[in-house]
């Protein structure tokens, strides 16, 4: 598949292997214990990506999906721990209004205008898709003032 913002192509040959060797090394324990490093990680205020990346660097896990047989995110919904926004909306939300405080110091950084435009591209794209996938409400709209008063808290 083509790259969004570039004509370039990338490598598209996964090298994860099958979810079915992967599901033989899982066992009951080790569910449970994964399970609650998740919930504890995410009061804690980690994001799901972070998660992850902890549970593979500090406990070992390379892959989360074949052990709790959902994903990551999945899970967390299903406890109900998730924010209003999802995760990878805010990052790239967090990422906008960084490049809006940068340009606001920096006016002629012509580079970072048009990366901008790229991330909030992105923005819209993925607000279209949660609204029909229903976990935005149909009223929410990306506002770049309203995001920086929801990162700044």
């Amino acid at each position: 598949m083509a790259r969004m913002q570039t004509r370039k192509h990338g490598k598209s040959k996964s090298r994860k292997p099958p979810l079915s060797e992967l599901a033989a090394e899982a066992s009951s324990e080790k569910k449970k214990e994964i399970e609650e490093l998740i919930i504890s990680y995410s009061k804690q205020g980690i994001e799901p990506a972070k998660i992850g990346q902890i549970l593979k660097d500090k406990h070992g896990v390379k892959y989360v999906r074949p052990i709790l047989g959902m994903r990551l995110g999945e899970f967390l919904e299903k406890q109900g721990i998730t924010g209003p926004v999802p995760s990878d909306l805010l990052d790239l939300m967090r990422k906008a209004v960084n490049m809006r405080d940068h340009l606001a110091s920096n006016h002629k950084d012509i580079h970072n205008k048009v990366k901008l435009v790229h991330v909030e591209s992105k923005i819209l794209r993925l607000e279209k898709y949660y609204k029909k996938e229903g976990k935005l409400p149909e009223s929410w709209h990306y506002d770049p003032k309203q995001a920086a008063l929801l990162i700044k808290s």
